[in-house]
């Protein structure tokens, strides 16, 4: 099935030094770029992350130091990223709670502003798991009949995803081929912050979704205990999700 877009869509794959949003960093990337009209155009890129890759991370997705020791940094890539990815709809498998929290640190490291927040989200693998609870490769065989050859390259994960996508609207009739029915249907929750330390509650006011202070107002708790901004702030809490507290911060204070 085609997909009815109102704006493109980009499905993207990171290949990474680790799982930790906060510290780790980019080494692969690759993009997948759908137009309204339904013509393609991908993109992809071996990035420097800076940083030595973990042996037991390189034998996952088998990007070794030595591969991409003179490839260009994220921020060398960066604008280009951004440029070509302006004005699309953003999806992935496990994008939600993972490449697109990743993604929108480096972009913020980088010192580019990417406001991802003004983009519909499709987390193909939060609709299968609805659907069928599977992994990528399951998922690949079950929709589309196929095997997943070079599983964990970027790559081939990424041109999978949208062929997922496109199988699952042939198979499910209450899936809606509209891009915000889908990013609504494949978000667990109303974040403010791509983690969810941060959401939206009944009535569209910022809570804290962890910790002492979950189920609190982020403006309340700022003003009762001034010293959890400083926390958060220097604790191992994502960029984003610091740029989400502080921006509530300053808001309330230019409210006063």
């Amino acid at each position: 099935m085609k997909l009815n877009l109102k704006n493109p869509i980009v499905f993207f794959d990171l290949e990474t030094t680790g799982i930790n949003v906060a510290a780790d960093r980019i080494v692969e990337i690759s993009i997948l770029k759908v137009n309204v009209d339904g013509s393609e155009e991908s993109k992809t890129y071996r990035v420097n992350p800076e940083m030595p890759i973990p042996a037991k991370t390189s034998e996952i997705h088998g990007i070794y130091d030595e591969d991409i020791k003179d490839c260009p940094t994220f921020k060398e890539l960066a604008k280009t990223l951004a440029g070509f990815m302006e004005g699309c709809d953003i999806s992935g498998f496990n994008s939600n709670k993972f490449d697109i929290p990743l993604l929108a640190e480096e972009f913020i490291r980088a010192e580019v502003d990417f406001d991802m927040k003004k983009r519909k989200f499709v987390d193909v693998q939060t609709i299968f798991h609805k659907m069928e609870k599977r992994t990528l490769e399951a998922a690949y065989k079950f929709y589309c009949d196929k095997d997943l050859k070079d599983a964990h390259s970027a790559e081939a994960d990424t041109r999978a995803t949208y062929e997922v996508l496109k199988a699952q609207l042939d198979r499910y009739d209450n899936l809606k081929n509209e891009i915000e029915f889908l990013s609504e249907f494949s978000s667990f929750n109303r974040n403010a912050d791509f983690l969810g330390r941060i959401i939206f509650n009944d009535k569209g006011e910022e809570v804290f979704n962890f910790g002492k202070y979950r189920g609190k107002k982020v403006e309340d708790v700022l003003d009762k205990d001034a010293g959890y901004y400083g926390w958060m702030m220097n604790g191992d809490f994502p960029l984003y999700t610091k740029k989400v507290l502080t921006n509530i911060k300053l808001r309330k204070f230019n409210n006063k």
